[in-house]
């Protein structure tokens, strides 16, 4: 059988950045190189100018800005819809709202193609979870507008799309409550992990070295520094977790908008000695910081699934989260983790009983590592991709 052409549309270069939607579209092409000709269009961020082919996969760069996503997803998808003649492929997908210009450039010329839009967390979700937050400053209503308009992007997407990829049951509902899209286009293909890189090592002891930690607790985040990751929660919750044990040190990994916040208010709180940022990390060190963790939280208030929750599973470590969104799918109560209410002391309390019980640590990392083994892998959703490429070409 002849190679599927496959364009992907995705405004940050998933070979630069290490979000779960890159990290999707990185390992998916590449599981799939062999079966499906791959060319990944991302927008001129990080540096990213010339094309290259990294283990079978096209990258290549396509006129954006490099100064905050929303202005970067409007140059990205007017450099798309310009470049519509030259885009050739059997299939086109698109990550969050990265292709709607090339979506609507089609339509205008009634070019009929198949093309499959991928919702990773519902926009629409969000945007209702965020006006639940604080919205009183000009920078969080400015916020709260720009998700706004991004999710009527998104539903606009949906609903010209030949198919609807989502990464969880709840996020498969709420795009049918929001966007009022036929069920029967939508299609599940949760996030996977690589579990030969994540894995439980002894590597964690020297990292904890290099970076201060010897001797001390250490709770990790993984993610963008955005307000729906719930950092605030985090630092509330720090307040009571070091009154009991003043060597916790939580590490935060990731980089975002509201990281010079997050400082001002560990300051204000006098728990700045208890975090340390590291920013965006090299994609060989992360394995190791997740085995330097003692707890795992991802504390997010809305979540499509949380691929961040998978790797630290793979790595033996429990979890700690809140009960939202598609964050429940991709944990077992009380067997691989605890869920929480969105509510700091709940998540302390919760942080607090893993951090007091080493052999229930160890219990639940040793059956998150088997429950991720079993049920979340890159080659199962390369496979399944595979196929919603193939059904929406009419292979």
């Amino acid at each position: 059988m002849e190679k599927l052409r496959l364009a992907v549309f995705n405004t940050q270069p998933p070979h630069l950045y290490f979000g779960g939607v890159e990290r999707r579209i990185v390992e998916t092409s590449k599981k799939l190189h062999e079966k499906v000709n791959t060319t990944v269009y991302s927008g001129t961020k990080a540096g990213f100018k010339k094309s290259v082919v990294i283990k079978g996969v096209n990258f290549v760069p396509c006129f954006s800005t490099d100064i905050v996503f929303p202005v970067d997803n409007w140059f990205f998808n007017r450099s798309l819809a310009g470049a519509v003649d030259a885009i050739m492929a059997d299939v086109y997908e698109a990550h969050t709202v990265s292709g709607y210009g090339f979506l609507n450039s089609l339509g205008k010329r009634c070019i009929k193609k198949p093309f499959i839009q991928t919702v990773h967390g519902v926009l629409a979700d969000e945007y209702l979870q965020s006006l639940r937050g604080d919205c009183s400053t000009i920078r969080s209503k400015l916020a709260n507008l720009i998700m706004w308009r991004l999710s009527k992007l998104e539903e606009q997407t949906a609903k010209n799309a030949t198919l609807i990829v989502t990464v969880s049951k709840y996020s498969s509902e709420k795009i049918r409550q929001f966007y009022d899209v036929d069920k029967g286009k939508i299609r599940i293909v949760p996030n996977g992990v690589d579990i030969q890189r994540f894995k439980p090592s002894e590597s964690g002891d020297t990292i904890k070295r290099q970076i201060g930690l010897e001797h001390k607790l250490c709770v990790l985040f993984v993610g963008r520094l955005i307000p729906r990751k719930g950092l605030p929660f985090l630092i509330e919750a720090a307040k009571h977790v070091v009154k009991e044990y003043n060597q916790t040190i939580f590490v935060v990994v990731g980089n975002g908008p509201i990281k010079n916040n997050l400082a001002a208010y560990l300051e204000k709180l006098n728990l700045s000695s208890n975090f340390v940022f590291l920013g965006d990390v090299k994609e060989n060190v992360l394995p190791a910081l997740y085995n330097c963790a003692d707890v795992f939280t991802l504390p997010s208030v809305q979540e499509g699934q949380g691929i961040a929750l998978l790797e630290a599973q793979a790595t033996a470590k429990p979890v700690v989260a809140f009960d939202v969104g598609g964050v429940r799918e991709a944990i077992l109560e009380k067997e691989t983790g605890l869920l929480t209410k969105p509510d700091s002391r709940e998540l302390a309390e919760a942080i607090l009983k893993l951090l007091s019980d080493r052999s229930l640590r160890e219990k639940m990392g040793h059956k998150g590592r088997e429950f991720v083994s079993d049920n979340f892998s890159w080659d199962v959703c390369a496979q399944r991709m595979l196929q919603i490429y193939r059904e929406a070409a009419g292979v």
